[in-house]
């Protein structure tokens, strides 16, 4: 070699066992017609395997670092119908991400279980295990999983995996992604999660979660995502939840929580929060006890079908960032504030199906802008106002509001109207026939004018 010049990386070896386990491993998942025969001059040489990542350690060796499985590319390995762990994958002692996507899919013919593995041996380096669509994978989460002390992120998304979430998972102190979603799930959440206080994201929907919600959740400080959505969760919501002031998104819809906003104290300091979800539950109480304008950060908040009794808070309209409100299929009563409409984020806004009262204040060119995603109908004695709005942007399913009218001299009636319409409406003046004298009745006061029409009343009539 010339002085100066570097052997190029892809020249470093791989030892004969890092490699026959991994091919070992391989033909496991790919089948056995598998040899890796077009690869030069190992896995990490020029040629490199898709989906297999390699580190060079101080010792000058290859070593396997990442394995992902699945069709995420054209020429990424895809996994046969009896694809199965070998225990040849295990003994990759310097792995540190394991990916298995679309993999496992034939739960009938071929089911797969990771329940028997021996983790352990990862213990000292795995960071990283995601198995994601793989209805095939079937049976309960290990123990042993909670003996992987250096995982970040543990993804089990949409795959066939049942029974009680092990309390040995609150062992995984460095984890700071853990998604469960999609699978069949049941029990109570363990209360162990409350050790797991790196995570970032914790995402366990459409499961058959049940019980109530752990206390020890309030120990997840640094908690960024919360979604607990489609279980069977019921009982109040802990007011702990109130110190993840951290916290973004909260979604608890679809499930069977119940007992009032009683973290309505604690929510309003829940300053960071972008998106909140706790729709479909049979909550109940009111919304008057939230101070909803600490809400600065507020854009998403879906209340629908909650049981919600009393008035709608003028204070929700001081949330100047919310785009998105769903408050339909209560028993919310009173008015509408005409604020929600000026509301200068404001594209969707669902109140339908309440008991709402009196009179739409809004805008056409509110209707205009939100359309169809603006909902009021099923509120029988709520109306628009039809001289705010043209035809075409009437809200649906609300009636207009009905003018009021009295019977004038000798049973004609006459419609009362503001003051603005006297002084300043010259179609209300031409339907009592004295079009020509609108010019003279305009620097009168709304008084002097009525004064004048009862005295041309008795001379007509």
């Amino acid at each position: 070699m010339c002085t100066g010049q570097r052997e190029p990386l892809s020249g470093a070896p791989m030892e004969i066992k890092e490699r026959e386990a991994l091919y070992s491993a391989i033909r496991g998942f790919v089948g056995k017609w598998w040899n890796g025969s077009d690869l030069y001059p190992d896995p990490c040489g020029w040629t490199p395997m898709q989906g297999v990542y390699c580190d060079l350690h101080h010792d000058g060796l290859w070593y396997v670092g990442a394995i992902n499985i699945g069709p995420v590319y054209d020429n990424s390995l895809k996994c046969s119908s009896d694809a199965a762990f070998s225990q040849s994958l295990f003994n990759l002692q310097h792995l540190k991400a394991l990916s298995f996507f679309n993999c496992f899919t034939f739960p009938h013919q071929n089911p797969v279980t990771i329940s028997s593995l021996n983790w352990t041996k990862f213990a000292n380096s795995l960071e990283s295990l995601e198995f994601r669509s793989n209805p095939g994978l079937i049976g309960t989460i290990p123990t042993t999983i909670g003996s992987l002390r250096k995982l970040q992120s543990l993804v089990m998304l949409e795959n066939g995996l049942s029974g009680k979430l092990p309390m040995e998972m609150g062992n995984l102190a460095n984890l700071r992604k853990l998604v469960l979603q999609g699978n069949h799930f049941v029990g109570q959440i363990p209360s162990s999660f409350g050790f797991l206080s790196q995570l970032l994201i914790l995402d366990s929907s459409r499961n058959n979660l049940s019980g109530s919600l752990p206390l020890s959740f309030g120990c997840l400080t640094s908690l960024l995502k919360l979604d607990l959505s489609t279980n069977l969760l019921e009982g109040n919501l802990p007011t702990e939840l109130g110190r993840l002031k951290n916290l973004t998104l909260l979604d608890l819809g679809s499930n069977k929580f119940s007992g009032g906003l009683l973290l309505a104290q604690s929510l309003q300091e829940m300053v960071s929060l972008e998106e909140m979800v706790i729709s479909n539950n049979p909550i109940g109480g009111d919304l008057m006890s939230i101070e909803w304008e600490n809400l600065q950060n507020l854009e998403i908040l879906d209340l629908s079908n909650t049981a919600l009794s009393g008035n709608i808070p003028e204070s929700m309209a001081e949330m100047k960032r919310l785009r998105y409100l769903n408050l339909e299929k209560n028993n919310l009563s009173g008015t509408v504030s005409q604020k929600l409409g000026s509301l200068p984020s404001i594209s969707t806004l669902y109140i339908n199906g309440n008991n709402l009262t009196g009179e739409l204040g809004f805008s056409e060119w509110f209707y205009r802008r939100i359309g169809r995603r603006f909902g009021a109908w099923e509120n029988l004695n709520l109306c628009y106002r039809a001289e705010l709005v043209s035809a075409r942007y009437v809200p649906y399913g609300v009636k207009p509001c009905k003018q009021e009218t009295s019977s004038g001299f000798n049973g004609v009636a006459i419609a009362k109207t503001s003051e603005e319409n006297w002084t300043g409406n010259s179609h209300y003046v031409n339907s009592l026939g004295f079009a020509s004298f609108v010019g003279f009745w305009e620097g009168f006061s709304v008084q002097a004018g009525m004064f004048v029409i009862l005295l041309l009343s008795n001379v007509l009539f």
